[in-house]
């Protein structure tokens, strides 16, 4: 009797910060809003894969984060002169900025994520590494 295989969707896996290569292993140590920071894991608890793919590869997503704060602060600056029909900068800027010191841990986690899953050539899913391991 064959076992029955372990499914992630794709969205699942990147939502939930899971290994890119098997879908099961934890990204993260620490939750996203935790006092003593974010944590990463160094290898993937499931499949071993090694996160940090050479010195120095997470600074690439700072410009995936880059890219996040420019999009929430375009949209949250057409929302505001939707919603408030205001001129005045004032009220854009502490909107603005008090929903970026907000959304900083969120950018964080998922610019890695996102540089994992997607920005990472030759880093894709292997179902056949989503199996329970042999006792």
């Amino acid at each position: 009797m064959e076992t029955p295989k372990y499914k992630l969707s794709a969205w699942s896996a990147f939502a939930n910060a899971k290994c890119p290569r098997c879908r099961r292993g934890d990204l993260f140590i620490t939750g996203m809003y935790e006092f003593k920071g974010q944590e990463m894991h160094k290898n993937c608890s499931h499949c071993g894969l090694v996160y940090e793919r050479e010195p120095g590869y997470f600074y690439v997503a700072m410009f995936a984060s880059y890219a996040l704060n420019v999009a929430e602060m375009v949209t949250l600056a057409v929302a505001i002169s939707v919603l408030t029909g205001s001129s005045n900068p004032w009220l854009y800027v502490t909107i603005i900025l008090g929903v970026a010191v907000a959304l900083a841990p969120f950018n964080y986690r998922y610019s890695r994520v996102m540089l994992l899953h997607w920005l990472t050539p030759g880093l894709h899913y292997h179902p056949e590494m989503s199996e329970d391991k042999a006792k």
